[in-house]
């Protein structure tokens, strides 16, 4: 077995990662630094494989960072190799080409591995995931006239997808279980409006059912698909769109401690003194629910790499906390959400209007902003979401946050001018996979 030394270890490559590795060279110019992940290329943006399934994107224009940045920031990649023991007590990490990393400090920014339901039929070809660009590979190779998709799972996931595939000349059906697509990230009215624009393209949308059988009349390749209540589907392709789970399989076993995801402190320290994690994998503070919940969101994730690497690098970081947030456009209709959008009771004060194509949304809880829905007009919710963020009480202005004129010259000016650097932050609010966003 060979074996080497490095001073960072990040296992993972995606936001959090590069983030880390980002933060680390700000301080550490020159400390050995290792990144290792079981895909193939660079650290690329995994909201815009959609895009490269729809035919827009290459992986030349989906990368998140140039292809120089690994060596330029002397960092040295095992890509396509994968971490299958880690021994945190021993600060070592084994590969799968069973060579031994020793490691001071370490990072886990592994991600999220798809949520895959039991269902009668499987395997059988033509059923794919989709969160990955080896997933929207696979999908592209696969299409080759074939014309009818089922999509299962009506979250962002199985919308992003849908979207894509119907870009492509399929006819799809999307099959929820819950009585709404996007039920996690909108509203019903909202939900209403994006579900209007799916059928206006074509897509046929089934709620408050699943898929419990996978059929193949030619014994090896998918050509239908039977509900719980037995209708039948025909389709020769099947995406399994539910949403993703922490990947935390490396941390079971060990003294990392584990609850949905790996559990982290404001440092994204985890139970063990030398091991962070950020992004999908871990359970990380949200400051909307005023705990540690997993929230995977691009955005929070290269915010926890940051201040992951920094504390790795003996500094003293804090992270100040993420919440939900998607930003999507989907068939034509712009929508923006964030936060605590469906509220769990009365508690909570809702404050909503609707203008031409505009909705717009606000759930408050004690006179601050908890949540957002924006859908149509979506040009003033970065004002809306720093005011989340900020926790400033609402009071005073409420009416005025869902007014058509709405604006920073509606806030007073001793609130606004601390916490906002700009007017409208709305293409900073980025969409990522996982339970917020696409999961059931």
């Amino acid at each position: 077995m060979s074996s080497d030394s490095t001073k960072y270890l990040i296992i993972g490559n995606s936001a959090g990662a590069i983030g880390a590795a980002e933060a680390i060279r700000s301080v550490d110019g020159s400390g050995a630094l290792t990144i290792v992940s079981d895909e193939p290329y660079p650290a690329y943006s995994r909201p815009l494989i959609s895009e490269f399934l729809a035919g827009t994107r290459t992986l030349g224009t989906m990368l998140y960072r140039p292809a120089d940045f690994y060596p330029k920031n002397n960092i040295t990649t095992k890509l396509g190799r994968k971490v299958v023991k880690l021994e945190p007590d021993k600060h070592t990490a084994t590969l799968d080409s069973g060579e031994e990393t020793t490691w001071e400090k370490l990072l886990l920014a592994t991600g999220g591995v798809p949520i895959v339901p039991p269902m009668k039929g499987m395997p059988v070809q033509g059923v794919f995931n989709f969160t990955t660009l080896d997933d929207a590979r696979a999908i592209d190779r696969h299409l080759n006239h074939r014309t009818k998709a089922v999509v299962i799972g009506g979250g962002l996931i199985g919308v992003s997808v849908t979207e894509a595939l119907v870009k492509r000349g399929v006819q799809v059906s999307i099959v929820e279980m819950k009585d709404r697509i996007l039920n996690l990230i909108l509203d019903e009215t909202a939900s209403a409006l994006e579900a209007q624009a799916l059928k206006k393209a074509g897509v046929e949308i089934i709620t408050n059912h699943t898929v419990a059988e996978l059929i193949s009349d030619t014994g090896d390749e998918v050509t239908a698909v039977r509900l719980d209540d037995g209708t039948l589907i025909r389709c020769n392709l099947v995406v399994i769109a539910i949403g993703v789970r922490p990947r935390t399989e490396l941390a079971a076993g060990t003294s990392i401690k584990v609850n949905r995801g790996i559990v982290v402190d404001r440092a994204m320290r985890t139970s063990h003194p030398d091991v962070y994690a950020c992004g999908d994998v871990s359970e990380a503070f949200d400051f909307v629910y005023r705990q540690c919940r997993p929230v995977p969101i691009w955005p929070n994730a290269y915010l926890g790499g940051r201040i992951a690497g920094l504390n790795m690098t003996g500094k003293n970081a804090e992270y100040p906390g993420g919440t939900a947030m998607n930003s999507l456009k989907y068939f034509g209709l712009d929508v923006v959400s964030a936060g605590m959008v469906n509220p769990p009771d009365a508690s909570y004060e809702i404050i909503s209007q609707t203008y031409g194509n505009a909705y717009h949304k606000i759930i408050l809880k004690d006179d601050c902003v908890v949540g957002m829905v924006f859908a149509g007009d979506i040009e003033r919710s970065g004002i809306i979401f720093n005011l989340m963020k900020s926790g400033a009480g609402a009071a005073k202005f409420k009416p005025l946050l869902v007014a058509k004129d709405f604006g920073l010259a509606s806030l007073p000016g001793e609130l606004w001018r601390p916490h906002f650097k700009a007017p409208e932050m709305a293409s900073a609010i980025v969409e990522e996979e996982g339970e917020e966003v696409g999961a059931e």
